[in-house]
């Protein structure tokens, strides 16, 4: 599998029912359902049995950033307790696709030697990071989305060939795989929300950022010829995503970021949740439902799947007891920042994490990612208009 992401959002880290493989991209916080981070994670025909382990971490863990989660409490419900860069207490939205297909977690790119990439999957995340390469910046160096697709560009061109007998082979491979994306909360939970470190919000009405964000996204997806005959899109990068291989691609919305512990603790506002940035996140999506549209229209045998995540979570924040939740709007976790931010190292998070929409001031448990992963496996009401399944057996 290979996730493509910001930090540890709804495919943080996803996977097979043979022949088919699956590719994602940014495990989730709440903005990824919510989450502030980005992923494309991929998950591969299964052709070498290779078991989870424990000892899997995340691409920042190797990367100079203050965006990491390789300390406790994170990880804290996780084979056995270790941290393991996942930003939350267990396993991710792409952990559980992975489990769904019978695949091993996807073990991140940046600690594997050469030659040892792995036919089950991969993971390109990196957390903070967005789809914009200056977002997040301010915590140190990340893998923003258009180097996390030259990271896979790099793994189709020079490393895979070498376990595929032809080119033929390795293409049919890829076509049968299932890419996995969320992307884009982080743009404004560490960018455009964040007046006093960029000056997008000034520079950029909502309309006129959403729009932005989805030029710059579409860039990693279209083939050169296509990109070369449609004006709205810019044509500035190379091969990507759909001239690489991919033809199966599933794009998760950003969640709800106006009801993160970050926003809801600090702004006054008269919800649940401060709608005004829920607002923002309506406008990318809108955008984003589109593109995907056009997508599946316009590009040969493909398929473009939105996957739901705003409606989803926000509705089990105001129905939490629906989801078997107890707690909507705190973090489980000992956070910095009176429940705003990450977790303090080492100290003793809330017994009841299956009973939390939220681990820390972001990204959320557990239990929602399960709720996620689920939906999205199972239900064409949340991952629109083909389910994981469907692609799966498709």
């Amino acid at each position: 599998m290979v996730n493509l992401d910001g930090a540890g959002g709804y495919t943080a880290d996803l996977g097979p029912v043979d022949p088919k493989s699956i590719l994602i991209r940014h495990v989730l916080p709440l903005s990824e359902l919510t989450e502030a981070q980005a992923t494309l994670t991929r998950l591969f025909r299964p052709v070498v049995g290779v078991s989870g382990s424990p000892k899997l971490r995340g691409n920042n863990n190797l990367l100079p950033t203050l965006a990491k989660a390789d300390f406790k409490p994170y990880g804290s419900n996780f084979n056995g307790g270790r941290a393991t860069g996942r930003f939350t207490n267990g396993k991710t939205v792409a952990d559980f696709i992975a489990e769904f297909l019978g695949l091993p977690f996807s073990p991140p790119y940046v600690r594997l030697r050469r030659g040892s990439i792995k036919l089950t999957g991969l993971n390109y995340a990196s957390g903070s990071c967005g789809i914009l390469p200056y977002t997040g910046n301010f915590l140190g160096k990340c893998l923003h989305f258009s180097e996390q697709v030259d990271l896979f560009q790099r793994t189709v061109k020079r490393e895979l060939p070498r376990q595929f007998d032809d080119p033929e082979e390795l293409s049919s491979y890829l076509s049968r795989s299932i890419f996995l994306i969320s992307t884009g909360s982080n743009d404004y939970v560490n960018n455009y929300l964040q007046p006093n470190l960029y000056g997008t919000s000034k520079d950029y009405t909502p309309e006129s950022f959403a729009k932005l964000l989805i030029n710059v996204l579409s860039q990693q997806f279209q083939a050169n010829h296509l990109k070369s005959n449609c004006n709205y899109y810019s044509s500035m990068f190379g091969q990507r995503l759909y001239e690489l291989g991919a033809r199966k691609v599933i794009v998760f919305e950003i969640g709800p970021i106006g009801c993160i512990p970050s926003f809801t603790k600090k702004l006054s506002h008269n919800e649940r949740c401060a709608e005004k940035y829920n607002d923002l996140a309506v406008m990318f999506n809108n955008q984003l439902s589109d593109m995907l549209k056009n997508f599946t229209s316009t590009l040969p045998d493909s398929a473009f799947i939105l996957g739901n995540a705003h409606w989803l979570g926000y509705d089990a924040i105001i129905n939490p007891f629906t989801y078997g939740l107890m707690d909507p709007s705190s973090p489980c976790c000992v956070t910095w920042g009176n429940g705003t931010s990450a977790c303090i190292p080492e100290l003793v998070p809330c017994r009841d994490a299956d009973k939390h929409y939220f681990w820390d001031g972001y990204h959320l448990t557990e239990t929602m990612y399960r709720v996620i992963a689920t939906k999205c496996f199972n239900d064409t009401s949340v991952c629109i208009p083909n389910n994981i399944k469907e692609l799966v057996e498709g």
